[in-house]
């Protein structure tokens, strides 16, 4: 069993205390109640340093902060991605370790997928995750309680651009248009295949966006 209790940070200094437990949904948040023109840019399956670094680059040019869903065994692989993520403000939520489709593994092997992400997440980043997203979008009662006993609570996406069809990114521009709305929570990736049309897509909506008067924001612990 993971220990509950806050670790040092990996920069040092005293112990955490330990989070309060989210309740266990039923369903996953699709979208954020926010009353601005508020919007929640996520991005799934890195990091891959052959995407995320112009992820990062383009969201820090701008200064917007994003949710990274994170695979454990992609952030093992690339540590120094993870900590450049943490350490620009964006939050580092957990996708499993490596990408199963939940509703097929058991809970012990369900745990070990989300046990062994918090670690890792932890590990790099002096934090562990408040958030989880199961591969596919396919959630069971194990996937929900899990989470929560793991400090997370679940979000889905309203927006899917489908970048993971390989559209190029004019399809996905069009459909980010098309779904912008307060509160909206958009589904991209960083990795999982070719996302070169994913990284210039974000290339222009991101500035399209903000210039039509929508803030790029990340959710708070999310307690309704």
């Amino acid at each position: 069993m993971r220990r509950r209790e806050g670790a040092a940070s990996r920069r040092g200094g005293p112990p955490r205390a330990a989070r309060a437990l989210p309740r266990v949904r039923r369903a996953p948040i699709l979208r954020l109640d926010r009353q601005d023109r508020s919007m929640v840019l996520t991005f799934d399956d890195g990091p891959d340093p052959r995407y995320t670094p112009a992820i990062l680059r383009t969201l820090r040019q701008y200064d917007v902060r994003a949710m990274f869903f994170v695979c454990g065994e992609m952030a093992a692989g690339s540590p120094d991605l993870l900590r450049e993520m943490a350490d620009d403000g964006h939050l580092v939520g957990n996708h499993t370790w490596n990408h199963p489709l939940l509703p097929r593994l058991g809970r012990a092997a369900m745990r070990r997928q989300i046990e062994s992400t918090c670690d890792v997440i932890e590990q790099l980043t002096g934090e562990p995750p408040a958030w989880f997203r199961a591969p596919y979008g396919a959630w069971n009662r194990n996937a929900f309680q899990l989470g929560a006993e793991y400090g997370m609570e679940p979000l889905a996406w309203t927006v899917d651009t489908l970048d993971w069809t390989e559209p190029g990114a004019r399809a996905i521009v069009r459909r980010v248009h098309e779904g912008a709305a307060p509160g909206v929570v958009v589904l991209s990736h960083d990795a999982g295949g070719d996302r070169s049309g994913s990284v210039d897509a974000l290339r222009t909506y991101l500035p399209d966006l903000l210039a039509s008067g929508y803030r790029i924001t990340v959710p708070n612990r999310y307690m309704s």
